[in-house]
């Protein structure tokens, strides 16, 4: 009894086993390959070789106002954001001896005073450039000493960008390109290339050059030390036939297309001289026309005929032909 017990539990099992080996064949072999083919038409139109990369913005000329002397700051005529000229007077200034005796004074009598105030001048820090304030860093009746920036100028922002050195053959002077801030992605701003770096740096174990991109018009928003995407356009085609890059087929030998006439239905192998390329299209120099049809062939995956009825249970029986 006992052995007949463990002879049904083996058969119930075995069949078990047998149907959900059934059911992972049939998932296992859904799928498979196809290739679709369309036809396209070379179109012309614009391409452009673009190297992207970060930058900061900063200063071109970055230059900081010290006094002469060590003294008491009197007056600070500038705030940060203006524009200044050369010559301008940014602050006035009193020597550590003027200081202390104007305060000498100021305790005896304002009569006293403005007449030390007119026998003895303040000194003036004036600006040495034509430019912007960017950094007031003084306010009046502070001490300073001839080490500290009370004032600091900037002629021009700029973005200076890192260019890896793979890329950097590639940048001239006189390029155009195009900034969009971090803090503002919806803005671009165009530029052009106005420096590039004769010295390398080593930034994570990459050798960069920094490159100066200058924009055409610098916005209100733009401030000393934000971040900064840019675009710099090596190349740029407009009017030119261009193809998808898929079309395009490799052997050992050269590059070509396929290509089929009105009353071809083989597909033929076509020899082409290619131009520059982006990420999408590729130029078309000669081999072929705008009237021409070029094959693309792409693999695409497909659920096998075997399992037409995969929405139905595997445990229901089929339907009676």
């Amino acid at each position: 009894m006992f052995k007949s017990n463990n002879k049904k539990i083996y058969l119930v099992i075995f069949v078990v086993g047998a149907i959900f080996l059934v059911v992972f064949l049939k998932t296992r072999g859904g799928k498979s390959t196809a290739e679709v083919t369309r036809e396209i038409n070379p179109v012309y139109g614009s391409i452009k070789l673009i190297i992207s990369t970060t930058g900061i913005v900063q200063p071109q000329n970055r230059l900081e106002i010290k006094p002469p002397i060590s003294g008491r700051i009197e007056k600070v005529l500038v705030k940060e954001g203006q524009k200044v000229q050369v010559g301008e007077v940014l602050v006035w200034m009193s020597s550590t001896e003027r200081a202390a005796l104007l305060d000498a004074a100021r305790s005896q009598s304002e009569e006293m005073l403005k007449d030390w105030q007119q026998v003895y001048k303040p000194t003036p820090l004036m600006s040495s450039i034509n430019g912007e304030v960017i950094v007031r860093a003084v306010e009046p009746g502070q001490t300073v000493t001839s080490s500290d920036a009370v004032v600091v100028l900037s002629d021009r922002l700029i973005v200076k960008a890192e260019v890896d050195e793979t890329d950097i053959g590639k940048i001239k002077i006189g390029q155009p390109a195009t900034i969009s801030l971090d803090a503002y992605p919806e803005v671009k701003v165009k530029a052009v290339v106005d420096h590039i770096s004769y010295e390398s740096k080593v930034v994570n174990n990459v050798t960069i050059y920094e490159v100066d991109t200058l924009p055409e018009s610098v916005p209100d928003f733009f401030r000393s030390g934000m971040s900064a995407d840019v675009e710099i356009i090596t190349q740029a085609k407009d009017n030119v036939l261009l193809i998808p890059l898929e079309a395009v087929k490799r052997d050992k030998q050269q590059s070509f297309v396929l290509t089929r006439g009105p009353k071809e239905r083989k597909a033929q192998k076509r020899t082409v001289e290619f131009g520059i390329s982006d990420d999408k299209n590729i130029e078309i120099i000669s081999g072929l026309t705008a009237q021409d049809k070029v094959l693309i062939q792409v693999q695409k995956y497909q659920l096998s005929s075997n399992n037409t009825n995969s929405k139905s249970s595997p445990f229901m029986p089929g339907r009676r032909r």
